[in-house]
């Protein structure tokens, strides 16, 4: 089976801090190498893979101001479509813009819709509803317009997050700094019960980070770390009583919350989108519906098992388990017979 898999060229595949869907990519790029499939990972010229690499792009733009980020896209996603004939399969990692090639060629195309940044791109969508093939990374990211082949999780290779089973230091927020990612919420939070938050992420809006977040930092309250890579977070989130969630918008997926759970700390989150399939409340975590549910949740965290959480992540959100389920898709769209899953060459 030889597969081209498109990833962004926002970030390195895999990334070095941020870069939630280059992560996923290079996760499941790397076990379908390892179970026997011909890949071909179309990315940044320093990305990393086991399979062959394939680039028009040097560098990521989100890293190298000197690549325009549209010239990037366009030569990037040109270059694998131009190459399509050489494939059985193309999974596109890379939003909507990639559908408007699948027309062009003959080479079948299944793509990943890692949410809806705007209902502005769903005509894109639409339009290619009957050519190529979505698969929903949630059922609560579903969109009724569209038909879907499969809803399949995201994973995380768990070697890369040690299991902890202390209770923690201080209360976390991992993710972007964003006002729909719920940082002054956590913030909120955190003074209302008199534990340190521990803020990680990258600054996506100046104003935000300058207005509801950089005056509660003092180091010792509240503490803004930076962006964390994989070296340092599984530490981080192992040694946290709790991850906050507080979201304001419909969570598509939310790998923090997946990767926190894995390192024993349970999450605490507004029960937005795709929250209730990835918690189970008052077993890894808690759903609340405001600040003050949160709160009070803080309390009961005691009550949940680290090793409980840990457990939850190994039995569903596995790299592996990932890799297998689009296998699975991989061989419903070519009309290959469901066989031994560690054989799955065409």
């Amino acid at each position: 089976m030889r597969i081209a898999v498109l990833s962004p060229v926002s970030w390195r595949t895999p990334p070095r801090h941020y870069g939630p869907w280059e992560s996923v990519v290079s996760l499941l790029t790397e076990e379908l190498v390892r179970m026997g499939l011909d890949i071909t990972l179309f990315a940044s010229g320093d990305s990393l893979t086991s399979g062959k690499l394939a680039a028009v792009c040097p560098r990521p733009y989100s890293e190298d101001p000197l690549v325009d980020p549209k010239v990037a896209e366009c030569l990037h996603i040109s270059a694998v479509f131009e190459r399509a004939a050489e494939f059985d399969l193309i999974h596109n990692n890379f939003d909507f813009l990639p559908l408007t090639y699948s027309g062009l060629v003959e080479t079948p195309v299944v793509t990943t819709i890692h949410g809806f940044s705007s209902p502005a791109i769903m005509p894109v969508y639409r339009k290619y509803n009957g050519r190529c093939h979505y698969v929903a990374i949630s059922e609560a990211d579903r969109s009724p317009d569209l038909d879907y082949l499969a809803t399949i999780h995201h994973g995380i290779d768990l070697a890369q997050f040690p299991f902890s089973g202390e209770r923690g230091q201080y209360l976390l927020f991992f993710g972007r700094i964003h006002p729909d990612k719920g940082v002054y919420e956590a913030i909120q939070v955190a003074r209302r019960v008199g534990i340190k938050l521990v803020i990680a992420g990258i600054v996506q809006d100046q104003h935000y980070f300058q207005t509801r977040v950089e005056p509660y930092l003092d180091g010792t309250t509240v503490e803004y770390v930076g962006s964390v890579g994989p070296r340092r977070r599984g530490g981080l989130l192992g040694q946290a009583i709790a991850l906050l969630h507080l979201i304001g918008f419909d969570e598509p997926f939310g790998l923090s919350l997946v990767e926190s759970m894995a390192c024993g700390t349970p999450v605490i989150a507004f029960g937005r989108g795709s929250i209730p399939e990835i918690i189970r409340h008052g077993e890894t975590g808690y759903i609340v519906a405001d600040v003050d549910e949160a709160a009070e949740a803080v309390a009961d965290v005691p009550a949940i098992s680290r090793s409980a959480c840990r457990t939850d992540v190994e039995q569903r959100f596995s790299h592996t388990r990932m890799a297998r389920d689009y296998v699975a898709a991989y061989r419903k769209i070519l009309g290959v017979e469901t066989g031994d899953e560690r054989q799955p060459d065409c």
